[in-house]
């Protein structure tokens, strides 16, 4: 298949066997008595609430509540009411000195209990001054050469092959790209609006040319497969916060639904809602994988590769700083600082001794 192909959707609009319209049957009776008194909601109920109401992504909702239980564990089962700031440094340093975790996974950890004891126990810990810290390493991200960025992209294909083009060519997150929606997509002004990027912010980059006509040849696909999904009595997707309750018939609406949807219906964890969501993160990783063995690429790549290459490559092409900064969304140019270390490693333009023996 040529890199510029994508995967065509069948024209049959006959609901296939595993798309049976929703069942109906089984929602509770508007009707049915509720207790006059409930019960109070146990501590993982209240997590999960307090985090929603926050709009906390469902990724950071499993995170929370995986360390919390690993804390209270820990602690031989003992509610986190009874405990505080020693027994969470307790926890806390273990992790360095015992599990040996890196100190993104340490701070992820204290993270989730921070949160448990403001937001849902509302109580206030404290800093934690003396936790023994996992070292954070001083590394460099991987970066390729645009030879290699090209070859790359080459040897993929299909819905990968634009999913790995959006994130070289407009230097999105991954979860940046797999959560696009239609109408964030400009054609016209060759622009591509990310909404809630990491730190719930949104921000405008560029849309690479070079894809704009396969792009819009996949929108057809999906929009013939939005078509189907409505006529098996699907067709409406996850709408941000409160939206959905506000304009009900929004998620169905064809500039709400996901540029990448996934190739089958699933059941939202959450609502319990069967829908297409968007396509998940294996794919593309998947795919950068296979393409980087098939090129025989030595370094160690990722989807994310891909953007500390767009980086890297603005700033070689003369482009400033902040500019760099506002299109890959980060909070603090220092951030973005690190890719002037990646143009300066290892004394560029300087000849080694060794070469005028």
């Amino acid at each position: 298949m040529h890199p510029q192909t994508v995967a065509r959707v069948s024209p049959n609009r006959h609901c296939p066997p595993h798309l049976a319209p929703p069942d109906r049957t089984s929602q509770p009776s508007s009707h049915s008595t509720l207790p006059t008194t409930e019960p109070k909601p146990r501590l993982f109920d209240q997590v999960r609430s307090a985090i929603r109401v926050r709009h906390y992504s469902f990724r950071t909702e499993e995170t929370y509540l995986y360390w919390i239980k690993r804390f209270i564990f820990f602690h031989e089962k003992r509610h986190p009411a009874d405990m505080g700031r020693e027994e969470v440094g307790q926890f806390l340093s273990a992790l360095a000195v015992d599990r040996h975790v890196s100190a993104a996974t340490q701070n992820q950890a204290l993270n989730a209990l921070l949160f448990l004891y403001r937001h849902v126990l509302a109580l206030e810990i404290g800093w934690l001054d003396d936790v023994v810290r996992a070292k954070r390493p001083q590394r460099l991200p991987v970066v390729l050469q645009k030879h290699e960025v090209k070859a790359l992209l080459d040897a993929m294909e299909g819905e990968p092959w634009l999913m790995g083009h959006l994130l070289y060519g407009a230097g999105l997150r991954l979860m940046e790209c797999l959560r696009l929606r239609i109408k964030d997509i400009d054609f016209t002004a060759n622009q591509i609006i990310v909404r809630e990027g990491k730190g719930n912010k949104d921000r405008i980059t560029m849309l690479p040319l070079t894809i704009k006509t396969a792009l819009r040849e996949h929108l057809e696909q999906v929009h013939e497969l939005h078509r189907r999904d409505l006529a098996c009595g699907f067709g409406n997707v996850a709408l941000p916060d409160a939206l959905e309750r506000k304009y009900p018939h929004a998620a169905k609406e064809w500039g709400w639904q996901w540029v990448f949807p996934a190739a089958q219906i699933s059941t939202d964890p959450r609502s319990g809602v069967r829908r297409r969501h968007h396509s998940y993160e294996s794919v593309p990783q998947r795919a950068v994988r296979r393409a980087a063995q098939r090129i025989e690429l030595a370094k160690p790549v990722g989807p994310h590769t891909l953007r500390h290459s767009f980086a890297t490559h603005l700033l070689e092409a003369g482009y400033d700083i902040r500019t760099i900064q506002e299109l890959l969304g980060h909070k603090d140019v220092s951030t973005t600082m690190i890719y002037t270390h990646v143009l300066n490693r290892g004394g560029k333009g300087v000849t080694s001794p060794a070469d005028r023996l």
